[in-house]
């Protein structure tokens, strides 16, 4: 049977009121008195009724995060970020996941307002979703965190990496080592990370006077668990008609991809054809050979993004700000250099 708070202050021997004082620490109480209510709820392994707390204090304690996927990688390694911040500030999450889906998007940001929580972290939020501005009034009711999206509301914080600098970055160390036809893999058309890589591949591509339109490959959701495989599948038709020399992908899931559509078609990487990913998720360094990536500062971005989140709660939602962070390369062993 669960233990009530009663329980605790009758072994304390004190009332309801100083257990709840104490346990919220919103009012002094003397140091025996609450050693001897901390000691009783450590000997009845008392466990507060969070629902019941939160209507007292007229606040919640839960934050929602949407997320767009949980087969890619990269986005487990944010949440552990936005969990490991939160949690030192006693705030716990629910996580919700859209599928890449803008209606499920809607849906679960529904959801979460519906539930009361103290403020939400979009990570990816669809183009269509931003620009159908489903998120301006939702904005000025509750706290809002972005991770990697465009700006479109002064009233949300963001946390963003530089991905049109980290996809310059990634193109100029493939034509660095001589490569100039170099293929561009990118997922749908409603994601914000892909559009700004292919924005930085065709200024890149267009400066060297090499740009080519049918290099650009869709392989459609970028973050599910047929990625690798269906960007096989694309790529075993593709590479051997191409004359490129390199891929850039825009996420490791695709590049992944790219790897294994090689091996099937026995071309070797990086001698016969060089790759690079973007996100460095865990799995790309086991790979053999292991793949040359951009690191996202994957945990920094949800470490960050928490934070932003806590000052929108404490300035009760009136000020934002947005923090953009640095891509690292990742030199490994899918690229040849000359």
């Amino acid at each position: 049977m669960k233990v009530t708070i009663q329980e605790v202050a009758k072994k304390a021997n004190v009332s309801v009121a100083t257990v709840s004082r104490v346990m919220n620490g919103n009012y002094p109480v003397k140091a025996e008195t609450r050693s001897a209510v901390l000691k009783a709820i450590d000997e009845l392994n008392y466990i507060p009724n969070m629902q019941a707390r939160e209507l007292t204090q007229k606040k919640s304690t839960t934050i929602g995060v949407v997320v767009p996927s949980i087969n890619n990688m990269f986005f487990p390694e944010v949440i552990n970020g936005i969990e490991h911040t939160l949690k030192k500030n006693s705030l716990s999450i629910i996580l919700t996941c859209t599928n890449n889906d803008p209606y499920e998007e809607k849906a679960c940001i529904n959801n979460l307002v519906s539930r009361n929580v103290s403020g939400i972290i979009v990570i990816g939020p669809t183009s269509s979703t931003i620009e159908s501005k489903f998120y301006n009034n939702i904005s000025n009711t509750i706290p809002l965190v972005f991770i990697n999206s465009e700006s479109i509301d002064s009233n949300i914080s963001y946390v963003s990496n530089d991905e049109a600098l980290g996809a310059e970055i990634a193109l100029n160390y493939l034509i660095d080592n001589n490569h100039k036809d170099i293929l561009f893999v990118r997922g749908s058309k409603d994601t914000y990370s892909y559009n700004i890589k292919e924005k930085s591949y065709i200024n890149v591509m267009s400066k060297l006077n090499n740009f080519n339109s049918e290099n650009i490959i869709n392989i459609g959701n970028g973050n599910s668990s047929e990625t690798v495989d269906n960007t096989v599948d694309i790529l075993l038709n593709i590479l051997p008609t191409t004359s490129a020399t390199a891929v850039f992908a825009c996420n490791d899931l695709m590049a992944l991809g790219v790897l294994n559509a090689c091996k099937k078609l026995g071309k070797k990487v990086p001698d016969d054809i060089s790759i690079v990913g973007y996100d460095n998720i865990p799995l790309s360094q086991f790979v053999e050979p292991k793949l040359t990536t951009m690191d996202q500062n994957m945990f920094l971005l949800g470490t960050n993004a928490a934070i932003l989140l806590l000052e929108k709660i404490e300035c009760e939602n009136k000020y934002s700000k947005r923090i953009i962070l640095n891509n690292t390369l990742i030199e490994r062993e899918t690229v040849k250099k000359i």
